[in-house]
């Protein structure tokens, strides 16, 4: 099983990256701001890996620190919680949000994550809340993308709501609108302010 990946980053999409390991490119996918943190391609990156085994695949999950893969390990460990909701749910609140909302037993800030609903959040709270206790605190690296025009930061950021699961011509709306707050946020800030705007329409 594979736990841990260094190599060279040979592509970094919204949602996975390939990694060249000895001439092996390793796909593996990522939560946002996993996406955020690392460097790009070309550059050696390592990432901490959950390896997911089903009877016909293996997926590689990679997260820039301990904590968040553990917190995805939480996730998924909850009933009707999948890997790809998982890291929705990472992509949607980062690391300090997320175990603030199960500290608090916050269901509404969990019901903001697309596909999360009233009675999953209380299970979530219910089953990761005491487990997160243990957590060693741990700071997050908060990287942000480098710097580019307007139009690339909004089609990065549409890119990332449609891998969230929603439909183009709403992300493309949904940051057209979050990008009327004001000049000068990352496209993770234009991401989670566009997805607090949806989830109140």
């Amino acid at each position: 099983m594979i736990a841990s990946i260094t190599g060279k980053l040979t592509r970094k999409a919204t949602d996975y990256l390939i990694v060249d390991v000895g001439g092996v490119g390793y796909q593996v996918f990522v939560p946002l701001s996993t996406y955020y943190g690392i460097p790009e391609g070309g550059e050696v990156v390592g990432l901490h890996v959950h390896t997911h085994l089903r009877e016909d695949s293996l997926t590689l999950f990679g997260f820039l620190s301990q904590l968040e893969k553990d917190l995805f390990q939480l996730l998924i460990g909850v009933s009707g919680i999948g890997p790809k909701l998982a890291l929705v749910i990472l992509s949607s609140l980062s690391v300090e949000e997320l175990m603030g909302a199960f500290h608090a037993s916050d269901d509404s800030r969990l019901c903001s994550v697309p596909g999360i609903g009233k009675k999953t959040a209380a299970r979530m709270v219910l089953e990761i809340k005491d487990k997160i206790r243990d957590f060693l605190p741990e700071t997050v690296p908060q990287g942000r993308p480098p710097a580019a025009d307007i139009q690339n930061e909004t089609d990065d950021a549409v890119s990332a709501l449609v891998n969230l699961g929603y439909k183009k011509p709403l992300a493309e709306d949904a940051i057209r609108q979050a990008r009327q707050g004001g000049p000068g946020r990352t496209v993770q800030e234009l991401i989670r302010e566009a997805l607090n705007g949806l989830m109140k329409r």
